[in-house]
């Protein structure tokens, strides 16, 4: 265990790292790959090429002068049905709950989207970072709009934990409150003490002035944290009255002690203290619990265990199943997912832990809790109406005023860029441009339906394909065939819709 974090007393009312099992001589070409897919994980540093994606989709040069393919191939994915089109939400039983994660917001003032800003954009994990402002302001009006009894913010507001962006963020969310809706944040691995807070000029990336825990603190100190009924003097963890019958236990599970950040999660010996010391004073209050964190309590993703799961959680599964907490929150993966601790009683004694995927990924959806006093949920993906936003808005960037058109062809675009530079770089597998770029379309296929827990849906069409032959025969033992194959063993049900109720 690490030292205690430190922050203000109690008194005062006060997220490319390893863990990754490399194979065979292919491992090294593969890390980069691998921690760039999953939002879990810092974004490569990479140096800006002097050719720019924008001269590549115009079609100026050619293949010989160094251009890859890059143009989403729409053979497998059908885009999202439009948002108009979705049902209204129903009226359920219970505290109705929105939980947004993983927004990564950047202060506008910290890009010029020059070359280096959309390279980061094209070449990163697939979050619209370019119209980060526009999704932020319509879902700030979607959640007024909604009007549920609480918004919970897990982790990662700010891009790379730029203090302007926070600041920024904050007014978001003091909007939301204004209007009457309480909203409840902890941090993510992305927000304190990153030392990726940098400012996108032109080629360049410039340092910025980053957050710190105390910073931290006090910018978002009024939502959550000066309601709560308990604070954990070793963290930002807190409890926070959402009701008279249930508590939100508020976990921070992030690693920056002493300037420092770390990619994964873990809770100090001091902080399981206060969690047993919350537990017993729930029981005597006679409230429900729903813990919430940034980081995994569960290994929801088998490629990322140790970046993405809560360091020795074993401790925290038990106290929380022990106590018959039913339901736990988190987000950190970018993947829509959900899954029990009990996997041999098909849940019926486990908890069950549900990960909302990344408002800033496509197709940018935030999950949509019914929480009862009794522990019954309901829990299901909402995608965020930016067509109807735009329209409204009077914009006239047809990305935005189509954005249910757009978003599965970024995301897709930018998922096959992560494969091609790769597979470009692994000489020793000595494949073609075809083949590159064959295999390079089924792994953006396969890696969109992940992400939006729905690799169910496209899992029987890629095992036939010929692009999958291809990375079963020419590289099989890589990393991203590894990656491709949980994805599609992994595939055996849609991971947005979730519904516990007592027999």
């Amino acid at each position: 265990m690490t030292e205690g974090k430190r922050y203000p007393d109690v008194g005062e009312r006060r997220k490319e790292g390893g863990g990754i099992r490399a194979r065979g001589i292919l491992a090294c070409a593969c890390l980069l790959l691998a921690l760039a897919v999953a939002g879990c994980s810092l974004e490569a540093a990479k140096e800006v090429p002097s050719e720019t994606s924008a001269a590549r989709e115009t079609g100026e040069g050619t293949e010989a002068e160094g251009y890859k393919p890059t143009a989403p191939v729409p053979t497998l994915i059908e885009p999202f049905p439009d948002a108009e089109t979705q049902a209204v939400m129903e009226v359920e039983p219970g505290l109705k709950i929105l939980i947004a994660t993983d927004i990564h917001y950047l202060a506008r003032e910290l890009t010029d989207m020059g070359s280096s800003f959309t390279y980061m954009v094209e070449h990163g994990d697939g979050k619209v970072t370019h119209h980060i402002w526009e999704l932020t302001e319509a879902f700030t009006q979607e959640v007024i709009r909604e009007r549920p009894d609480l918004l919970i913010i897990s982790g990662d507001m700010s891009l790379n934990g730029e203090l302007l962006s926070h600041q920024e963020f904050a007014g978001y969310l003091e909007r939301i409150e204004e209007n009457g809706i309480p909203v409840a944040v902890i941090p993510g691995n992305h927000d304190i003490h990153h030392p990726g807070a940098v400012r996108y000029l032109g080629e360049e990336r410039l340092p910025v002035e980053g957050t710190g825990p105390e910073q931290f603190y006090q910018i978002y100190r009024r939502f959550g944290y000066d309601e709560a009924v308990s604070r954990d003097p070793a963290s930002l963890s807190y409890v926070y009255p959402i009701s008279d019958k249930v508590w939100g236990l508020m976990l921070d599970s992030c690693q920056y002690e002493d300037g420092q950040n770390l990619v994964g999660g873990m809770l100090d010996t001091e902080t399981y203290d206060w969690i047993e010391d919350q537990l017993d004073r729930a029981t005597e209050a006679g409230v429900m619990l729903l813990p919430v964190s940034h980081h995994n309590l569960l290994d929801e993703s088998q490629i990322y265990e140790e970046d993405c799961t809560i360091e020795h959680s074993e401790r925290l599964i038990e106290l929380l199943v022990g106590w018959g907490a039913p339901l736990y929150l988190s987000g950190h993966l970018h993947v829509q997912h959900y899954m029990n601790s009990d996997k041999s009683l098909d849940g019926e004694t486990g908890i069950y832990e549900v990960v909302t995927s990344s408002l800033a990924t496509p197709p940018c959806q935030y999950g949509v809790l019914s929480f009862q006093d009794d522990g019954q949920f309901h829990y299901h993906t909402q995608i965020l109406d930016m067509d109807t936003w735009s329209r409204a808005s009077g914009l006239t960037d047809i990305e935005l005023l189509g954005f249910s058109d757009y978003r599965t062809p970024f995301l897709e675009h930018v998922f096959y860029n992560q494969a091609h530079d790769q597979l470009e770089e692994m000489d020793e597998l000595d494949l073609t441009e075809w083949e590159i770029d064959r295999m390079s379309q089924v792994y953006a296929k396969a890696n969109c339906y992940y992400y939006w827990g729905r690799a169910v849906e496209i899992a029987p069409l890629i095992k036939a394909s010929e692009e999958y032959e291809l990375w079963s025969e020419l590289a099989s033992g890589s990393l991203q065939a590894d990656y491709l194959e949980y994805i599609l063993e992994e595939a055996v049900q849609d991971h947005n819709d979730l519904r516990w109720e007592h027999e």
